[in-house]
């Protein structure tokens, strides 16, 4: 009868069978390189050179700059420019703004304010004129209205206007033409509105009208017997 040998396993410190022990250090496990595909690089590529051609428009438009002319005092309108009211300014000027190149400052100086000019500001074409804002056959009436007879819509150089006469209850109206019905009336024009006076809260109205008119705008004035009203725009 054979006999059966029995293979005994001789324990290690830790517990761990000898013949279970790997000899030498464990390699880790290979991870495969991560494929890269075409289409990702190209798109990749794609977004960078556009991101660098907006960082190029955006600088160039930074950097496109207009040298204009501007206001550095006060300039009241009818009143003649000087070199010594206009600076010069380089901004990035919006092609829908309309000002005065810096170029072009020699054709504005010696013309007139249409509106009242303020420091700080562009000037605009429009803002200067080389015509007198009282012609000829025209003579410039100052009229004082009191807060409750001044038009809540501001009063604008050039806006067209109509002086109407309104004597005292009984007072008889000089002047008005015979089977006339109605309040006596002359045309006129704005050139200049003074701000409210403090206190009074009186605006003076410089209005132009036909010189033989004149004297008798300057009456009715003078009588307290006048009022302004403003005539609806043309393009109405």
């Amino acid at each position: 009868m054979s006999k059966i040998k029995e293979r005994v396993v001789t324990p290690t410190s830790g517990g761990i069978p000898q013949s279970a022990q790997v000899a030498g250090p464990v390699a880790p496990p290979r991870v495969s390189a991560r494929r890269r595909r075409p289409g990702v690089i190209a798109l990749s590529l794609a977004l960078i050179a556009a991101g660098g051609a907006g960082a190029a428009v955006l600088l160039l438009q930074v950097g496109d700059r207009t040298d204009v002319v501007t206001v550095v005092r006060d300039v009241q309108v009818g009143q003649v420019l000087t070199e010594q009211d206009l600076g010069k300014a380089s901004v990035a000027l919006d092609p829908a703004v309309k000002a005065v190149r810096a170029d072009d400052v020699d054709s504005v100086v010696g013309k007139r304010a249409a509106v009242e000019l303020k420091p700080g500001s562009l000037l605009a074409p429009a803002q200067v004129t080389k015509d007198s804002l009282v012609k000829a056959g025209e003579q410039l009436v100052p009229i004082g209205l009191k807060p409750e007879q001044v038009p809540a819509t501001a009063l604008v150089p050039g806006q067209k206007v109509q002086l109407v006469h309104v004597p005292a209850p009984g007072a008889a109206e000089a002047g008005k033409e015979p089977g006339k019905v109605g309040p006596q009336s002359i045309a006129g024009r704005v050139v200049k509105a003074s701000k409210a006076a403090p206190g009074t809260g009186v605006v003076v109205v410089d209005v132009a009208t036909a010189a033989e008119d004149g004297p008798t705008v300057a009456a009715w004035v003078a009588a307290d017997a006048l009022r302004l009203v403003l005539d609806a725009p043309e393009d109405s």
